[in-house]
């Protein structure tokens, strides 16, 4: 079955209900009372709208993908997000709730601090907005100021440990996402053995630089620390979306800020590590996993579109992956990764 057949076949719709009429419903069981305005923002795993309050007030409420998160795992990210706020770190964290007097919808809410609701059959948090542009990532010194809230983040991370939420290394971020694509036939025929050498080598690599680093240092993670997750504003950066937030390496919040050749990327990291390490020390041993967590992501990513295309979102914003294509330029990006995890890391630069 290809993957267009499964679109037209599939019809379970995680938020078909979900209406702006029952995204006004959810806050005003809150006591939250919309003045009409509401804008969908960008957001696939989830969704994520703007609304415009009677009192003047902005919220954004998070309405989460049923299946994905536990509510154990989503109330250890808020409590994550409550420590980082504590800390005076500039995070984005889901408000504490309360039953609205008038909710014409029964509403529970947990948490303590109560933060995650509960009603018409939907999981949501609410969040202020907080406005922002991308961080100039070309500018050395919004790098170092990036670095030092990355490394703040990191020592509150470092405190204690995540007991529900997940943990990333290459069985659950390679090896499940691997099985998951072959035993749903994801992979066109005249593509898959290519595929299959070439994943399975890459991981193999990438399994090879986790067993080198014996004593590696884990942690609790933004997990998602992307470019996109960063908004700056004349006061700095603020860091948004830990719904990705896991143990891991210090690294997986790191790489995502490089590009570029290698000397750019060397430059780039010597930035955010001159800041990092105001505040938390960093193993450079760990520069080893920078391609093989990027390795470890394409792969997720593939599966992840997978596991989410009977959402109809997913064939509209993806309509490529139906096709040989994107699965022939997939296994040339595997051979390209294989190639990069055999080049010596990353040198930690002089600054």
């Amino acid at each position: 079955m290809t993957a267009t057949d499964r679109a037209h076949t599939d019809t379970e719709k995680p938020f078909a209900d979900l209406t702006p009429e029952a995204v006004l419903d959810a806050l005003d069981a809150l006591g939250m009372y919309g003045d009409g305005r509401l804008i969908q923002l960008n957001s696939y795993e989830n969704r994520v709208f703007q609304v415009y309050l009677e009192s003047g007030d902005v919220m954004v409420p998070k309405f989460y993908r049923p299946g994905r998160w536990s509510n154990a795992q989503i109330l250890e990210e808020h409590s994550f997000s409550a420590e980082l706020a504590a800390a005076e770190i500039p995070v984005v964290s889901p408000l504490r709730l309360q039953v609205g007097a008038t909710s014409r919808h029964p509403v529970s809410i947990s948490g303590d601090p109560p933060t995650l609701a509960h009603s018409m059959g939907q999981r949501y948090s609410v969040s202020p907005r907080r406005s922002g542009r991308g961080p100039e990532l070309e500018d050395a010194s919004t790098l170092e100021w990036i670095g030092r809230f990355i490394g703040r983040i990191h020592a509150v991370g470092a405190s204690r440990a995540f007991v529900h939420r997940g943990r990333l290394d290459t069985d659950t971020y390679g090896r499940a996402p691997r099985d998951y694509l072959l035993a749903n036939d994801w992979l066109p025929p005249e593509v898959l053995p290519r595929w299959r050498v070439a994943v399975d080598t890459a991981l193999d690599a990438v399994q090879r630089a986790f067993d080198s680093l014996h004593d590696l240092r884990t942690l609790r993670l933004h997990g998602d620390c992307h470019p996109g997750n960063i908004l700056w504003s004349d006061a700095g950066p603020h860091f948004v979306d830990l719904d990705d937030a896991l143990t891991g390496p210090a690294t997986q919040d790191l790489w995502m800020l490089l590009s570029g050749d290698r000397a750019s990327m060397t430059r780039q990291l010597g930035a955010v590590l001159a800041g990092y390490e105001d505040f938390m020390d960093f193993d450079w041993r760990e520069l080893r996993l920078v391609e093989p967590l990027r390795t470890l992501r394409m792969i997720h990513h593939s599966a992840w579109i997978a596991r989410r295309w009977n959402d109809p979102a997913f064939p509209v914003a993806f309509p490529w992956f139906a096709g040989p294509a994107y699965w022939s330029q997939q296994t040339q990006q595997l051979n390209e990764q294989i190639d990069a995890m055999l080049e010596a890391p990353l040198g930690a630069p002089a600054y």
